[in-house]
C-alpha cells in the first residue's frame, strides 16, 4: 500500500506528515524507526499524523511519533507544520483551528507573513502532573548525575521538559547531560532536556536534546519551557525571542494562570509517496 506523505520542517524540526482523512495507513512503531532513518528511509525527528478528531469541537486530531517509534503528547513546530499542511491540502479554511491531542486541544492561528501562532496552553508546574519526583513544586530542582549536583527547571507543556541555565549554548555538554537527564529517574516518563543561555531579559539561545529523538535543530514546546521556567526563576521577561541552532521563534508569557503563545515559520520541503 502506497500512502502520499508531505516532508516539512519548522526552524529545521523536521517532519514527515500525512493525511490520514483522505487515505488509511498504520504506522507501527517498527516501520517509524525505519521511515525515520536518514541514510535508509525519509528521515525525520517526528512523524505527524492528520485524523479524524474524536471531540465533535475540534477540527482535527493531532498525532506524534518520535523518530524511535514512541508516541508522545505534544510538539510546537510540528503544531506549526500541521496548521500550514492542513491548510495547504485544502482539509479547511479557516484561519484558527482546533486541534485534539492525548493531552488537551490546541489552537492553531495563521498570521502574516507566513508565520502560524499557537496557544500552547497554560505550562504544568506541578510535579506530579508533569511528572517529576519532588516532594513540591519548586522553581527548580537539583538533580544529581554522576555525582554532580545541576539546578533543573521542570516544566510539561503537554510533554516534560527539564530545563538547565549554562554559560555557553557552544560548550554545552548536550551529548552527554541530555541522555544523561532524559532517562533520569526523577523524570518517570523521561523528558526533553533544554540548554538555556540567557543573552538578556528578551533573549535566549537553546539547545534541546529530546525525548526519543535526540538533540534536533528546533524544539517548539523545548523553547516554551525554557522561556517559562526563565521566568519562574526570575531571569526573563513575558516577550521572549529563542535563538535555536535551526532559527527563531517568539515565545509570549504573562505567567500563572496564562497560555504559552509561540510564533514562528513553518516551511514545506517536499511531496512523496511511501509504500508501507
Amino acid at each position: 500500500m502506497q500512502v502520499r506523505f508531505t516532508k516539512m520542517h519548522g526552524l529545521g524540526n523536521d517532519f514527515m506528515v500525512v493525511d490520514l482523512i483522505t487515505q488509511r495507513a498504520r504506522f507501527t512503531p517498527e516501520r517509524v524507526r525505519e521511515l525515520s532513518d536518514r541514510n535508509f528511509g525519509i528521515g525525520f525527528d517526528q512523524l505527524l499524523l492528520v485524523e479524524t478528531p474524536t471531540d465533535p469541537e475540534m477540527d482535527f486530531k493531532y498525532r506524534i511519533y518520535n523518530a524511535d517509534g514512541s508516541e508522545v503528547e505534544n510538539c510546537g513546530n510540528g503544531a506549526r507544520c500541521f496548521a500550514r499542511f492542513v491548510t495547504r491540502k485544502r482539509l479547511t479554511g479557516k484561519q484558527t483551528i482546533a486541534v485534539q491531542t492525548a493531552k488537551g486541544p490546541l489552537y492553531l492561528s495563521l498570521v502574516d507573513d507566513d508565520k502560524v501562532r499557537v496557544d500552547m496552553g497554560e505550562p504544568v508546574l506541578k510535579p506530579e502532573r508533569i511528572p517529576f519526583q519532588a516532594e513540591q513544586q519548586a522553581a527548580e530542582y537539583p538533580v544529581e548525575v554522576n555525582g554532580q549536583l545541576y539546578q533543573v527547571g521542570a516544566v510539561s507543556m503537554g510533554n516534560p521538559h527539564g530545563v538547565l541555565r549554562i554559560d555557553s549554548v557552544d560548550s554545552a555538554p548536550v551529548e552527554t547531560l541530555g541522555p544523561a537527564l532524559e532517562s533520569h529517574p526523577s523524570f518517570p516518563e523521561r523528558a526533553n532536556i533544554g540548554f538555556m543561555e540567557i543573552i538578556d531579559r528578551n533573549n535566549i539561545r537553546l539547545r534541546v536534546f529530546e525525548r526519543g529523538a535526540g538533540e534536533t535543530l528546533a524544539c517548539g514546546t523545548g523553547a516554551c519551557a525554557a522561556v517559562v521556567s526563565g521566568q519562574l526563576r526570575g531571569w526573563l521577561d513575558s516577550d521572549v525571542c529563542v535563538q535555536l541552532p535551526g532559527g527563531k521563534v517568539d515565545i509570549h508569557w504573562n505567567g500563572y494562570g496564562s497560555s504559552v503563545i509561540m510564533t514562528g515559520t513553518a516551511d514545506t520541503v517536499y511531496e512523496g509517496r511511501v509504500q508501507l
